[in-house]
């Protein structure tokens, strides 16, 4: 779904830009491209400075401070783990988020409608965009850990491929989550997971549960394909207990948003949902939130984010 063209706040350019950078997003690809996007805003007459985080907490930190100093636009440079950080101190201030994105997946880009792989043009949005709310989500996990997501959250086989591919030191990139897909195929099972969605009861098997504010996760796979970020409302995706080799012809589906059509697939939508399991992990934007049971709320216009001028973002 898309939002309407042209719809935010007209945006002033600002005098001067902080770019707080990950140096580890896309295997360092975000020291490599900064140059070019600080040289297209000096181009722009905006002066720049550069923070290099040394870690997660550093960066969740900068970025504080940079919001309590009352900077007007914070942008950042790395993939949607970065992201995640950066929306932990912005959400519901009233700083504008910027992004160049430079991470391996980037799906919030692709939500945002950012342009992905051209650092000028990423510059450009930060010059010349609008200023616009899109909603959030927030959770709680079971240990008490809170969190709050732009894109997709995630339990069941996708939150153990996660945890997989997060404690491989090898391969690298897109083909560690490859590898770390064959490897949870070898040993995982479906489980059974009850859902309280705005009220409705759900009790079924599931190989996953997918909660979307957004529309896709893992580099692209559109596996809510009808989450809009502007709605109020979030999407539930239920892939139900089905035998590996079923699993593995569905696959596919998923990079289309076709997967929805199939019979073993159902889809639901809410504000407010409980969802537990025994054993289960929840994994949102890509990072490890903690156990469930979990509970999710819908937080309607909670970001301030800045876009390309008459950009249509998606789901």
């Amino acid at each position: 779904m898309t939002a309407p063209d042209g719809a935010g706040t007209p945006a002033t350019s600002p005098d001067r830009v902080t770019l707080v950078v990950n140096p580890a997003s896309g295997a360092g690809r975000a020291r490599r491209v900064a140059p070019a996007f600080l040289g297209r805003l000096a181009e722009h007459g905006i002066r720049t400075t550069v923070e290099v985080s040394s870690s997660a907490d550093d960066l969740r930190a900068r970025v504080r401070r940079l919001r309590e100093d009352g900077a007007p636009v914070v942008a950042v440079a790395g993939g949607d783990g970065t992201v995640h950080l950066a929306i932990q101190e912005l959400a519901g201030s009233a700083t504008s988020f910027a992004l160049l994105p430079t991470g391996t997946g980037d799906d919030n880009a692709r939500t945002l409608g950012l342009p992905l792989g051209d650092p000028r043009a990423a510059a450009d949005v930060v010059a010349h965009g609008i200023d616009r709310e899109v909603d959030l989500a927030h959770v709680t996990a079971a240990d008490g850990t809170q969190r709050y997501f732009l894109g997709v959250l995630s339990a069941g086989f996708d939150s153990f491929v996660n945890e997989r591919a997060n404690a491989m030191t090898w391969p690298r990139g897109k083909a560690k989550y490859a590898a770390a897909i064959v490897g949870e195929l070898r040993v995982f099972r479906p489980v059974r997971y009850d859902a309280d969605i705005d009220g409705r009861t759900v009790a079924d098997g599931a190989m996953l549960v997918a909660v979307g504010n957004g529309r896709s996760y893992g580099g692209g796979m559109l596996i809510c394909p009808e989450a809009d970020v502007h709605d109020g409302v979030l999407d539930v995706t239920w892939l139900q207990a089905v035998g590996i080799p079923t699993f593995l012809r569905a696959f596919p589906s998923v990079f289309r948003g076709t997967h929805v059509q199939r019979g073993d697939v159902a889809t639901y939508r809410g504000r407010s949902i409980r969802l537990s399991a025994e054993g289960q992990l929840a994994y949102a934007d890509g990072e490890r939130v903690g156990p469930l049971p979990i509970d999710i709320h819908a937080l309607p216009a909670a970001l301030r984010v800045r876009l390309p001028g008459g950009a249509r973002t998606l789901g």
